[in-house]
């Protein structure tokens, strides 16, 4: 049982951490798509 909890835990923080890191990819990719554009601060991208 113990080490299907531990199974468990490696893999609910290795999915929170590529959920993480494809969120900041996402934002960086963002800024470069719209550095160009007259986007309001604050609005929020995709939509």
């Amino acid at each position: 049982d113990d080490e299907v909890e531990i199974l468990e835990d490696l893999l609910l923080a290795a999915h929170n951490d590529a959920k993480n890191k494809v969120e900041l990819v996402m934002q960086e990719k963002t800024k470069a798509l719209t550095a160009g554009l007259p986007i309001p601060p604050g609005m929020k991208l995709p939509f």
